[in-house]
């Protein structure tokens, strides 16, 4: 049974500090996942062993590199959502690729190398989001005071220092409050500013951003990755950008809130963290890696499979450990975790390069997905597709039900179909469950309809003549 209870709000720090044990892992994988449980022990342990080795002293400690994993299996079955729940689970750096998107270097597409520097920037944006928390309080004060100043401007220098006690400080727009008022009229634009009575009211704001127009010519060339060092130094020598807007009182807070955070944020250290945290916890999953696979004997063959060879070649010094030159300075990848998926439909995991298996020692077979296996699917994650479909409806003052037989009945379709046609797994009952709600979610918003209740006997009425043709079932399925 899938374990419903709530996930604690800080797993990922009870996963650093070693109190969510391997089991405890597979039970947090199951609410979302159905099955695969030989694939979620092993990613359960890989997780475990990292902090184990934090752990471990002395020089062994560099010496413990993790044992990568191959996930060998048919599409839709859960490959990539189980390494992406497992990064979710440990709050780490998480990037997923595609193999067949690199190709080796002097052939168009991407450098491998890229895929460590996406990791970077991810790693990067989650230690300042992190920051970020830390100083939004004092940032909004900050803000805050900034609004009131641009609402309040200070009184020109060859102002007197007090006025006569019969001056208004509201007698013309243009005038200014006396010097001896001056804060009685900031503490009541600060009780109307936290009531939100100045929310609508528009000021005038000044922003910088650094000049990016230039640097977007090398990222549509496919140069960004060759040029960083580059890149930097004419960042550093070309001037900001200031641009005055206007904006209500609401927008210009969330803006200068941002502006403030940025100001108390230490990049030096952000970059400092994010670095460790992206070589020691960082997760990269290649997909389609049974793609760039030669097949049997191509290898050293033309056409594609030179590509395809080159590009397993360039993988392995990266997943093996070496060091990969990003905006940040050099990245180690010895013990980053490569997680690796195919279906291998049309080749084999042998037709890869001997040294990138070696590089993945660890196999784990996914099973294709039963009946069963979708009626669950359907009803039991806590992203269960028939939440979804109810979440969707609801918006619409209206309730979803299915009937049990009705799950029965659109878990037999999809395995039906994909029997009969290409095998997508779980990705089947998207497609089963648009076709049988269609009518409905077009009909809804004019309909006054108010419950939606879906039998066993309405799924074969409707899906049963679609999927005896062949020819639609391929089109509408």
């Amino acid at each position: 049974m899938i374990n419903q209870e709530k996930s604690p709000a800080n797993l990922g720090v009870l996963i650093q500090k070693g109190t969510f044990t391997p089991s405890q892992i597979v039970r947090e994988l199951n609410r979302y996942i159905i099955g695969q449980d030989a694939a979620k022990r092993a990613v359960a342990i890989a997780l475990r062993n990292r902090w184990r080795r934090q752990r471990v002293k002395g020089m062994l400690k560099d010496e413990i590199y993790p044992n990568n994993i191959l996930m060998i299996g048919p599409t839709g079955v859960g490959k990539t959502e189980i390494a992406r729940r497992l990064a979710q689970l440990a709050e780490a750096p998480f990037v997923k690729i595609e193999a067949s998107k690199f190709t080796e270097v002097g052939y168009v597409g991407r450098d491998v190398e890229s895929m460590i520097r996406d990791l970077v920037e991810i790693s990067v944006k989650m230690v300042r989001e992190e920051k970020t928390l830390q100083v939004q309080t004092k940032a909004d004060e900050h803000a805050r005071e900034r609004i009131i100043d641009l609402l309040l401007p200070p009184p020109p220098p060859h102002q007197a220092p007090s006025a006569s006690p019969e001056t208004s400080p509201y007698t013309s727009p243009t005038s200014q409050p006396p010097t001896d008022t001056r804060a009685e009229t900031k503490a009541k634009l600060r009780k109307m500013l936290d009531a939100g009575r100045l929310d609508e009211r528009t000021v005038e704001i000044h922003t910088s951003k650094e000049p990016s127009g230039f640097f977007d010519l090398f990222r549509m060339s496919g140069m960004d990755d060759i040029n960083i060092e580059l890149q930097e130094m004419l960042k550093n020598a070309l001037p900001r950008k200031s641009k005055t807007r206007k904006v209500t009182v609401k927008d210009a807070l969330r803006i200068l809130t941002q502006e403030e955070a940025a100001k108390l944020i230490n990049m030096d250290e952000v970059i400092s963290q994010a670095r460790e945290r992206a070589e020691n916890s960082g997760i990269v999953f290649v997909d389609e890696i049974d793609k760039i696979a030669t097949g049997e004997g191509t290898a050293g063959g033309h056409g594609p499979d030179v590509s395809r060879e080159g590009v397993q070649r360039d993988l392995l010094p990266i997943i093996e450990g070496s060091n990969v030159s990003t905006k940040y300075g050099l990245i180690r990848t010895d013990h980053i975790l490569f997680i690796a998926a195919g279906a291998f439909h049309k080749t084999k995991p042998s037709d890869l390069l001997p040294e990138l298996q070696g590089r993945m020692p660890l196999r784990v077979e996914l099973s294709t997905l039963t009946k069963q296996d979708f009626e669950r699917i359907l009803t039991e994650p806590e992203t269960a597709l028939l939440k979804q479909y109810q979440a969707l409806v609801q918006t619409e003052n209206a309730k979803l039900t299915f009937t049990k037989d009705a799950v029965t009945a659109v878990a037999e379709v999809a395995v039906m179909v994909n029997d009969r046609s290409e095998n997508i797994g779980a990705r089947r009952l998207h497609t089963v469950m648009t076709t049988l709600l269609e009518d409905y979610l077009f009909d809804l918003p004019e309909s006054g309809t108010h419950n939606i209740r879906i039998t066993g006997k309405e799924v074969r009425e409707k899906l049963d003549s679609i999927v005896a043709d062949e020819d639609l079932s391929q089109y509408i399925l």
